[in-house]
């Protein structure tokens, strides 16, 4: 964008660090937790991924918004991050794909961004003093007292957002439109017979219900409120739990429900949120990461196998509380974390990253055509 036509904006750090830059969105102002995301591609699939909700993002690549937007990519019905930080925002975009600009859909949909300052730097020292609340305003230019509302929100700790992403009505999954770029459409997968899924949604991304349709699963949505026995009412051949936003913990109805939903016995899948609260179901405990894992190339594996993941999430699952019947599948080969477990005995797994992709890599989608043969083999028996 053009700095002598921008308006000035202000980012400040709940510790009192200031940055002054350039509006690149809507006016306004954005409190959340800033954190960082390192993919080089995808930004409207992180701006709208639910699981974002509260957040301001920072992008590490330095041009954000050349390809513009378009319908097809996004992974809900609207964005859902507080703010957007970069190094600088291109307000022209060249692709036959787009149908407007970044800032006019930033505009939209009263969206805060700022651009012109040093993201590096800004990054450094989130990686050194841990994520934290901030905030963007183009109407509070007074350091101090916009440091005043960053320092009056609450942590993120302790935080239930799932609350704010949930549908909150049941449906069944149909999307007539799915864009014929869809990766590795699978024919059959069922063998004509389709499989019943239940997806709970803390915060699904599209692409999640789009990779189980494309393995032949009929897919119900459903609140993250709801009963176990509202589920079962469903009939499922399997539980899916979904990505979301906030603290795992605080969750406290996801993770009765699915307690109550394992006793059933039924294949129970889990991805990022649904990883945390099937954990926290089978007696395990959560934490808080320092920075998190926001990206595209993430490795996670286990026994010299490895999978380049596309991350998204600020807390993990603590090894040491795990159980003896629950065994560690896969750990995060940058800090070893808990990226994978699954149940020895039960048709119970999950993992702490996207095996959906949208936007990375594909190197886990094995794991849908995993969660159906346990379906398979359970609807068998």
């Amino acid at each position: 964008m053009r700095i002598t036509e921008a308006k000035p904006a202000l980012l400040v750090l709940a510790d009192g660090t200031t940055y002054k830059g350039y509006a690149g969105g809507s006016s306004g102002t954005a409190i959340g937790e800033v954190v960082f995301n390192t993919g080089m591609t995808g930004y409207q699939e992180v701006m709208t991924d639910p699981s974002y909700c509260g957040q301001i993002v920072i992008f590490t690549y330095p041009e954000l918004g050349n390809t513009g937007v378009n319908p097809e990519d996004e992974e809900s019905y609207q964005p859902h991050l507080k703010g957007i930080v970069a190094r600088n925002i291109c307000d022209r975009p060249s692709n036959w794909r787009a149908t407007k600009s970044l800032p006019d859909y930033l505009k939209e949909h009263k969206i805060p961004a700022i651009y012109g300052i040093d993201t590096r730097a800004l990054t450094r020292k989130i990686r050194s003093s841990g994520a934290m609340n901030g905030g963007i305003s183009t109407e509070i230019l007074d350091p101090e007292e916009l440091l005043r509302h960053v320092q009056a929100a609450p942590p993120m700790a302790g935080l239930n957002l799932v609350r704010e992403v949930t549908t909150k009505d049941v449906y069944e999954w149909s999307n007539p439109t799915d864009p014929s770029w869809e990766f590795r459409p699978v024919e059959d997968a069922t063998n004509g017979e389709p499989l019943t899924v239940v997806a709970i949604d803390f915060g699904i991304k599209r692409n999640i219900l789009r990779r189980l349709a494309s393995y032949g699963c009929r897919v119900v949505v459903v609140p993250a409120n709801s009963s176990p026995e509202d589920i079962l009412k469903h009939n499922p051949d399997g539980i899916f739990l979904s990505n979301g936003p906030g603290d795992p913990a605080a969750v406290s109805e996801g993770i009765a429900t699915t307690k109550a939903l394992l006793a059933q016995g039924k294949p129970t899948f889990g991805i990022c949120m649904g990883h945390q609260i099937l954990g926290l179901s089978l007696g395990a405990s959560t934490f808080k990461l320092k920075f998190g894992h926001r990206g595209l190339n993430q490795p996670a594996g286990l026994k010299q196998q490895v999978e380049i993941t596309s991350q998204n999430h600020g807390f993990a699952v603590d090894l040491d509380s795990l159980t003896p019947d629950v065994e560690i599948t896969h750990l995060n080969l940058n800090d070893r974390t808990v990226a994978g477990l699954r149940h020895k005995n039960l048709p119970f797994f999950s993992v702490q990253y996207h095996p959906e992709a949208s936007p990375g890599p594909h190197d886990a989608d094995y794991l849908f055509e995993r969660f159906v043969k346990l379906m398979r083999e359970h609807h068998a028996n």
